[in-house]
C-alpha cells in the first residue's frame, strides 16, 4: 500500500491551485508598460546622441546599420539574395491612393470574358458571326415556307369558293329551269 501512496505523492493532481488576483495582473501590466516607455525614451535619447557624434561623410554607412540591425553572421557577410524581399514600412501619407488597384488574375480573366461576350453579342446582332448567318438563313427558309403555305391556303380557299359559287350557280339555274 505504501508503493501506491508514494507514486501519487509526486503527482500534481489534487494540489491546491493558486490564482492571481485581478489587482496583481493590473499591477504587472502597468509595470511592463512603464518599462517599455522607459526603454523607448532611453532609445530615442541614445539615438539622438549617436547621430550628433557621427561625422557627415559616413552617413550612408550609419543609415544602413541604423535602419537594419544585423544579427549573427549577417553583419560580417554581405548577402545578395534576389529572392529576399526587404519589407518597407509605409506611412499613410506615402500610400498611393490615386493609382488604380491591381486586379488579381482571376478578376482580370473574368472582366476579359465579359468583354468578349459583349463583343460577340454585338457581332451576333449585326449578323457578322457564323452562328448569326446560319440563324438568318434558317429564318429565311422558314419565312419562305410560311409564305408558300399561306399562298396554298389562299388558293385552296379561292378554289373552294369557286366550287361553291359554281354549285350555287348550277343549282340556281337548275331551279330556274324548273320554275318555267
Amino acid at each position: 500500500m505504501d508503493a501506491t501512496f508514494t507514486s501519487k505523492k509526486g503527482s500534481h493532481k489534487g494540489r491546491m491551485r493558486t490564482y492571481t488576483s485581478p489587482e496583481e495582473i493590473d499591477a504587472q501590466m502597468k509595470a511592463e508598460k512603464e518599462k517599455r516607455k522607459d526603454e523607448e525614451e532611453g532609445a530615442t535619447v541614445s539615438d539622438s546622441h549617436v547621430e550628433e557624434k557621427l561625422p557627415e561623410s559616413d552617413s550612408e554607412d550609419s543609415e544602413d546599420e541604423g535602419s537594419q540591425k544585423r544579427r549573427g553572421v549577417e553583419g560580417l557577410i554581405e548577402i545578395e539574395n534576389p529572392n529576399r524581399v526587404v519589407q518597407k514600412v509605409k506611412k499613410v501619407t506615402q500610400l498611393e491612393l490615386e493609382q488604380p488597384k491591381q486586379l488579381s488574375r482571376r478578376e482580370r480573366e473574368e472582366i476579359e470574358k465579359q468583354k468578349a461576350k459583349e463583343r460577340y453579342m454585338k457581332m451576333h446582332l449585326a449578323g457578322k458571326t457564323e452562328q448569326a448567318k446560319a440563324d438568318l438563313a434558317r429564318l429565311a427558309i422558314i419565312r419562305k415556307q410560311r409564305e408558300d403555305a399561306a399562298r396554298k391556303k389562299e388558293d385552296e380557299r379561292k378554289a373552294k369558293e369557286a366550287v361553291t359559287a359554281a354549285a350555287a350557280a348550277a343549282k340556281g339555274l337548275h331551279t330556274l329551269s324548273l320554275n318555267k
